[in-house]
């Protein structure tokens, strides 16, 4: 597909020849120039061709595509009684039919339309879709030939209780001022734009027309600035700009002000770091005041602070954070989970699981353990009076008072008994650690590979070096190999009393 951007026939010695860039720079030759004349610029430096006239596809109108798209084109076929159909010399009857009053019967029933990459390029004829297809709410308008907003204004306006609509893959040129409210997009609630080159800017020029949006798709479009919508976007409830480069974490802050916004998806956008400055830890930030959702993943995140960060908000439940730098800092991925709940006071769901109050309460008494003696170190103390850690310790464990509050400060003889590496060295010339069942924090239900985190997290061991098997009083002499990371203690008919070994 290309872009056509010389609407002027170039007349040369050799015939006449149209200007275009392609969607795939690829396929392009040059940047417009032609025996030192210029006579259209590209994005990219090899995107533009010269092609002729009759191999440029200039697109059909909303309506014809419409009724291609669902095989109610009756271009080619002749009408003939009321209740037949003449296809070349045959005749086809229809019994009890009239295929005109049939066909438009299904146009006037059509309320979601996918017209997806069917070369639509112009609204056709004025107010011929509103009284085709009255009930259209939906659209889908991806990889087509639209080339501006004023065709797109064109078609929606037809469209009365338009709801829904995606444009992406169009190269649309966008106003360069500010449009006015009106009722074509009034009713919208759902608008996507992604791979359509649409600025920041130019977004917040058009969205006074997007009086009700509460949903806006801006995936890979460069945007690497953001600006603050003022008085616009107001009833915005997701915004995802996945795969555009930002030019740093401090941009969020542009649209930080959002006040309805629910779930903001920022895959692959380039962040190393978040940061709320209005708010000192332990104290939630004025900042994305109702933001549930939050999607991080595929970013260059490489410090628990922003992970801290993140404890500021107010209202988050849900968080994506995969293949960022600072989870390559923890081996284990059941200690690293853990260590984010913990982290996040109000977290429900991580990474699209869910976090049960045993799993919640685990980790942050594990965390509380685990930090302990750093704690200690950094000037923390059982006497209340006495109990004052180094800013430097509560910039890193920002939560660690509050869960002290919470669980009480971890005694003197929790820490002391908390000693994996000695631990480790004590078993080492015998290989082999017991562990009694239910009498630990096991269950049933429990998979061997979490068993394994368990452990990872008492004697600092990768699960992949651990061997576990199990000894019955049932089965006295005979030894069980638990040689299936995915199957749960229950599998291996392990019972109360019964002990699992572990072998490194």
């Amino acid at each position: 597909k290309f872009f056509l951007l010389v609407l002027d026939y170039i007349i040369r010695d050799n015939g006449i020849w149209l200007g275009v860039e392609w969607d795939d720079p690829q396929r392009g030759k040059h940047d417009g120039t032609y025996e030192g004349t210029q006579y259209f610029k590209c994005r990219h430096p090899r995107g533009g061709s010269f092609i002729r006239p009759n191999k440029a596809n200039f697109g059909v109108d909303f309506l014809t595509a419409v009724k291609d798209r669902y095989g109610l084109n009756d271009q080619g076929v002749q009408h003939g009684t009321e209740n037949t159909l003449v296809l070349g010399k045959k005749t086809v009857e229809f019994v009890g039919m009239d295929s005109v009053a049939e066909q438009q019967s299904q146009l006037n029933r059509l309320v979601d339309v996918s017209v997806h990459g069917c070369a639509v390029s112009h609204a056709g004829q004025k107010e011929e879709i509103g009284r085709t297809c009255p009930n259209i709410r939906h659209i889908n308008l991806s990889k087509n030939l639209i080339s501006s907003w004023e065709t797109v204004t064109a078609i929606a306006s037809q469209v009365q209780n338009l709801e829904t609509l995606n444009l992406s893959e169009n190269k649309m040129k966008f106003p360069s001022t500010s449009t006015s409210e009106s009722s074509v997009f009034s009713k919208l609630r759902i608008l996507a734009l992604n791979q359509t080159q649409i600025t920041w800017t130019e977004v917040l020029l058009c969205a006074p027309g997007w009086p009700a949006l509460e949903e806006l798709y801006l995936t890979s479009n460069n945007i690497t600035v953001l600006e603050r919508p003022d008085n616009v976007l107001q009833t915005l409830k997701l915004l995802d700009l996945s795969d555009n480069q930002l030019l740093d974490g401090n941009q969020l802050h542009l649209i930080a002000h959002l006040p309805r916004l629910e779930q903001l998806i920022l895959r692959n956008t380039g962040i190393s770091s978040i940061h709320f400055p209005d708010a000192e830890f332990g104290c939630k930030t004025k900042m994305f005041p109702s933001l549930k959702r939050l999607t991080i993943n595929d970013n260059k995140i490489s410090q628990w602070s922003s992970i801290n960060e993140l404890d500021k908000l107010s209202s988050l439940q849900s968080l994506q954070c995969h293949n960022n730098p600072f989870m390559d800092t923890e081996k284990n991925p059941e200690t690293l989970r853990q260590l984010i709940i913990a982290k996040i006071s109000q977290l429900e769901v991580l990474n699209k699981s869910e976090i049960l109050p045993a799993e919640r309460k685990g980790a942050e008494l594990d965390y509380r353990k685990i930090f302990g003696n750093d704690w200690l170190a950094a000037g923390g103390n059982w006497n209340p009076e006495k109990n004052k850690p180094s800013e430097e310790f509560l910039a890193a464990h920002p939560r660690y008072p509050s869960l002290c509050l919470k669980y009480g400060a971890p005694e003197e003889g929790e820490l002391k008994g908390r000693q994996p590496l000695t631990l480790k060295n004590q078993l080492l010339s015998k290989s082999i650690f017991l562990v009694t069942f239910l009498s630990s924090p096991l269950t049933e239900s429990m998979t061997i590979q979490r068993v394994k985190g368990l452990l990872y997290r008492l004697l600092k061991i990768p699960g992949s070096e651990l061997k576990l098997s199990y000894e019955s009083s049932k089965l006295e002499g005979k030894e069980v190999e638990l040689d299936n990371d995915l199957k749960p203690l229950q599998f291996y008919s392990i019972e109360n009393g019964d002990c699992v070994l572990v072998r490194w």
